[in-house]
């Protein structure tokens, strides 16, 4: 049985998949486990959203929700997901929840829950939350004064951009021009704000959302804009988020993309330097390229692998007591700062690294990627069991992992927030393994039909 909560929360087509009537019912399942998790007397929780223009809808009916079942709401209003997540902290909440289906178009939404510690929920709770969604009826309504009610917030951003400034308040980027992307999505107000008001010299794209522009050939998951802005502009640097902000892309001042695992060797190489790497560690996933593996152990660096999704980063790093993980697509955790994934402090860091080194980033960028081909087989969900345990597909994968055995590895992961599974090769030859990535995802798709 598909679980309700793919690796980031609960997604779909928003109106026919993901239904103002099934953020209704999220509203109470979630706030009802979550409260009792809580303890405490009169419950609360903070919702904040990016852009989309189905957002409103999905807030109003997480809202109704979460107020039935007694638990009152804070309205955070257009902020990251990592800001949700730093401001259930500071307010001392119960829990909160972003709207938002991340790097996905503008149609797509999701619904995302945090406990208390500003921590994505562990897949047991989640569980329980969808244990709960058939019997709602059997949860006590309170009436009268024990009804939830909605609150604003006084000035999220601005709470949010004082965290940020602090996290790097030793450091000015005075000097520095800084090229940002925000997609047009969640960080469209704070991440100008946080790098004019640490002094750089700051340019924007991308931060003109109507409801249906987010991720428009813009942001982390279109780099090639950022790219070509920061060519014709003669930038230090350029960083690039995705819509709800909690993933981050570099471009460095010659144009070359930065990547996820690139940053994390930065962050890593330079703490490991300066002594502030946990027990010389990075948690990374299996997606991550060799290179990056290369690189960290030729640093004195260990770096784990953990399975796709930085909440299973996270875990790993609480575990083990680890100070830095993250994913080659930008999701970059830094614990001694944040308890998640935050896309606007991966790039504060990258700017204070190379102030304090002196540097240019493209000269802290020492990794050698190995060629690595992605191709996606557009398999719908409910046929991804069946496509992964047929036998031939699973005879095809084999011989490819026999094939390129010592000089590269085959991934094959389904996607837990799209109907995609993805199909990955690394090796020497990057037109052979393109070729035999689209083979396989080829041939997903034919028995799927």
């Amino acid at each position: 049985m598909t679980r309700l909560f793919g690796t980031d929360g609960v997604r779909g087509k928003a109106g026919t998949e993901l239904t103002a009537l099934l953020a209704f019912r999220l509203g109470m399942a979630g706030a009802a486990v979550l409260a009792k998790e809580s303890g405490k007397k009169r419950p609360s929780m903070l919702i904040g959203a990016d852009t989309r223009i189905s957002s409103d809808m999905l807030v109003a009916a997480l809202t109704a929700g979460i107020c039935a079942v007694g638990v009152d709401v804070y309205n955070a209003g257009v902020v990251p997901a990592p800001a949700v997540a730093f401001l259930i902290k500071k307010y001392g909440l119960s829990a909160g929840v972003i709207v938002s289906a991340s790097h996905n178009a503008f149609g797509d939404n999701g619904i995302k829950f945090y406990n208390g510690d500003g921590h994505k929920l562990t897949d047991e709770m989640e569980d329980k939350i969808a244990a709960l969604m058939p019997g709602l009826d059997s949860i006590v309504q309170p009436t009268g004064a024990d009804v939830g009610h909605l609150l604003k917030t006084t000035d999220s951003v601005g709470d949010y951009v004082e965290f940020l400034k602090k996290c790097v308040s030793d450091v000015s980027l005075s000097g520095l021009k800084i090229a940002l992307d925000c997609a047009n999505g969640a960080t469209y107000q704070s991440a100008r704000r946080v790098f004019e008001e640490l002094d750089a010299i700051v340019d924007v794209i991308g931060d003109t959302p109507d409801g249906i522009n987010i991720n428009e050939n813009c942001g982390s998951t279109h780099i090639e804009t950022l790219v070509d802005f920061v060519k014709l502009g003669d930038y230090d640097m350029g960083f690039a988020f995705d819509g709800d902000g909690d993933r981050c892309f570099a471009v460095d001042e010659h144009g070359n993309v930065v990547d996820g695992d690139m940053l994390m060797s930065i962050i890593g190489t330079h703490w490991k330097q300066q002594g502030l790497l946990a027990k010389n560690t990075i948690i990374a996933t299996v997606m991550s390229n060799l290179g990056f593996f290369k690189e960290v152990e030729a640093n004195g660096i260990t770096a784990e692998q953990v399975k796709v999704g930085d909440r299973y980063v996270l875990e790993r790093m609480i575990e083990g007591g680890f100070s830095l993980g993250g994913e080659q697509s930008g999701h970059i955790i830094c614990l001694d700062h944040h308890t998640t994934g935050d896309g606007i402090l991966t790039a504060l860091l990258v700017a204070q690294i190379v102030i304090q080194s002196g540097r240019r980033l493209s000269k802290l960028n020492t990794m050698k990627r190995m060629p690595q081909a992605l191709v996606n087989a557009k398999i719908k969900n409910e046929a991804k069991e069946a496509v992964l345990a047929d036998e031939s597909i699973k005879a095809e994968i084999a011989a490819l992992t026999q094939r390129f055995d010592g000089n590269g590895r085959v991934l094959i992961r389904p996607s837990g927030t799209e109907p995609l599974i993805r199909v990955m090769i690394e090796g020497e030859d990057i037109e052979e393994i393109t070729n035999e990535a689209k083979r396989i995802a080829d041939l997903m798709e034919a028995i799927a039909k």
